[in-house]
């Protein structure tokens, strides 16, 4: 794979221009030279994103982990210049899609006889979208000015544990001096249990009280649900923007049964 040169990534720095799939695997054998520049991989999200690409939603939370300021990242996926531009491949495979579609009508109308074996011959010659197409699972995630609690929904899977290499070099434990520390460390605390300050505010934890606000229950949020493969957040999600939106109850409704019938598969 041909490496990026300097003068090219400058350009792509300094140009709104649509960022091809090629460039975007170039930026990837930089970012492996040098993961934590910043600027490439904020291009190469952009590039994915322009491509439909699948690996955009990985790439977003790799991103944000290698980004000390996480809202300059959000404005910038929610800026103009993070526009996505229709590649002429996709174009070109989508018109191809439509003339090959074109002819099998017209070849379905030509030899179409009407018995019993022709209507069914028609009828599983009629695509239909499986349960992840019509849920979009997988697809780019498009976050708005307005779904900041979504974008920091998704990017609760890629918070990262600081490494301690303080004890690297120190010479390994076994399980059962960890244990008799602990306890001796436990007993020379004394630890007493205080008495519970009956003037405290008592404090709901009941399942219900954990509830997401409606206010911020946006598509794209039951999209990063999906994509989390909380399929029960989901389906709340759903209900919840069928009562907010009854105009597109039917649309939600498709959604939840979508969603069930995944859920359904993977229990058998």
């Amino acid at each position: 794979m041909v490496k990026m040169e300097a003068s090219n990534f400058k350009h792509l720095l300094n140009s709104n221009a649509p960022i091809s799939i090629t460039e975007a695997e170039e930026l990837s054998i930089l970012l492996n030279k040098y993961p934590y520049f910043q600027c490439a991989h904020a291009l190469q999200l952009k590039g994915f994103k322009t491509n439909f690409d699948t690996r955009y939603n990985q790439a977003l939370k790799i991103t944000a982990a290698y980004t000390t300021d996480r809202s300059v990242l959000f404005d910038y996926i929610t800026s103009n210049d993070f526009v996505v531009f229709i590649p002429k491949e996709v174009s070109l495979s989508n018109n191809f899609t439509n003339e090959r579609n074109k002819t099998s009508e017209i070849l379905i109308e030509e030899n179409f006889v009407s018995n019993i074996d022709d209507e069914e011959k028609f009828n599983k010659s009629i695509t239909i979208k499986t349960e992840e197409e019509q849920l979009e699972i997988g697809k780019p995630l498009s976050f708005e000015d307005n779904d900041t609690y979504s974008f920091n929904e998704w990017l609760q899977l890629s918070t990262l544990k600081p490494i301690d290499r303080s004890k690297e070099d120190e010479p390994a434990t076994s399980k059962k001096d960890i244990q008799s520390s602990i306890i001796d460390n436990f007993i020379s605390i004394n630890p007493k249990i205080k008495t519970p300050d009956k003037n405290h505010p008592i404090i709901d934890i009941s399942e219900s009280s954990d509830s997401t606000n409606e206010s911020l229950m946006t598509e794209t949020l039951a999209r990063v649900y999906l994509e989390q493969k909380k399929y029960n957040n989901a389906i709340k999600a759903y209900k919840i923007l069928s009562l907010k939106y009854p105009e597109k109850s039917g649309f939600f409704a498709d959604q939840i049964k979508a969603i069930v019938k995944i859920q359904n598969n993977n229990i058998s």
